[in-house]
């Protein structure tokens, strides 16, 4: 299902309406990637695998597909031709991994598609696996994503770095990925509200046709990392007409049903959830640790809660798997069945 063409805010009704009413989208990626045997303690994170294991990125895409996502999103999140021109790559090489973490996620869909309709995996919930619609996201990690110094985490980047700033870092990646096939673009863990306005300029300045999301995170589940107002930074993209949803990643669980309240109260956009395992990211020692809340297998007791707060699409970030993802599908559309 492509999404060009289209009144953004008809689309993305009309891809939930297909999906069943909720859509789910992946999980954590570098997780995948760790298990797989991936070291990732690199400034490029899970974009160094588009240079070493690209296939290993489309397997993680594929083990995604086959838990029940709906929305998966690109190897792209720490891609900044910045961070691979630090390794020694040229600009023009640069764009091509950009672009190509897309090409891998349009493959692997394509990869499953096709297996789906030589009927060669079960699914569960006994929908029809040839009519499950897939949309690959292009995700756009923040300026303290580039960074690798946990900023993105606490949205303190200094008084030098202003809104122009802040354009000219994203602006080249921005138009790569809008022209890249993606059928939408996912600004992820935005950690305060000059990078969420930087981002809704851009879409306007840049004419780009393609959908987007605002993702936020949240340490306290009332304003954004920064400290800055959730409703103001969901005004923001509110107001972007681009923007077809709105919501929270790499965020406790236990944070996300006042954050959903919050959002709600600003927008009539779809929310989408995909919150981190309810553990902690030490910037420091750059390992997660374990903090209050539920962690692992219990993240998918929220869901229903979630949804019924008016969540639209769920997920996972950081330390889920597709475990949690064919979890969360599980509730999601068994509860669905009950209430038709």
């Amino acid at each position: 299902m492509g999404l060009e063409g289209v009144e953004p805010s008809v689309l993305i009704g009309g891809f939930l309406a297909e999906c069943g009413g909720y859509a789910v989208v992946d999980g954590g990626f570098a997780t995948e990637l760790e298990r797989h045997g991936q070291d990732l303690n690199d400034p490029l994170w899970s974009a160094k695998c588009l240079i070493s294991s690209p296939q290993l990125v489309r397997r993680v895409h594929l083990d995604y597909l086959e838990a029940g996502a709906n929305v998966i999103i690109s190897a792209s999140y720490q891609a900044t031709i910045q961070g691979f021109e630090a390794k020694g790559l040229s600009a023009e090489e640069a764009e091509t991994l950009i672009k190509r973490s897309v090409d891998i996620a349009c493959e692997a869909r394509q990869i499953y598609l096709q297996r789906c309709a030589k009927g060669c995996w079960d699914f569960p919930h006994g929908r029809k696996t040839t009519q499950r619609p897939v949309l690959v996201a292009a995700s756009v990690g923040s300026y303290g994503a580039y960074l690798a110094d946990g900023s993105e985490y606490s949205g303190n980047y200094g008084d030098l770095v202003t809104l122009e700033t802040l354009k000219d870092f994203h602006r080249r990646r921005v138009q790569i990925l809008a022209s890249s096939g993606a059928d939408l673009i996912a600004f992820e863990t935005i950690p305060n509200k000059l990078e969420a306005q930087a981002y809704a300029e851009l879409l306007e300045e840049e004419n780009m046709n393609i959908p987007a999301w605002f993702s936020f995170n949240s340490k306290d589940g009332i304003n954004v990392v920064s400290g800055d107002s959730i409703a103001e930074c969901v005004y923001i993209a509110d107001s972007c007409d681009r923007v077809v949803a709105v919501g929270i990643n790499c965020t406790p669980p236990r944070l996300i049903h006042g954050l959903i309240l919050s959002i709600k109260k600003v927008t009539n956009k779809p929310v989408v959830i995909y919150p981190n395992s309810g553990e902690t990211y030490n910037a420091e020692a750059k390992q997660w640790e374990k903090s209050e809340g539920k962690t692992g297998e219990d993240f998918v007791s929220y869901v229903g809660k979630w949804r019924d707060a008016g969540a639209s699409l769920f997920g996972g970030c950081c330390r889920t798997t597709p475990n949690t993802i064919r979890a969360i599908s599980r509730v999601l559309f068994d509860k669905a069945s009950l209430d038709n």
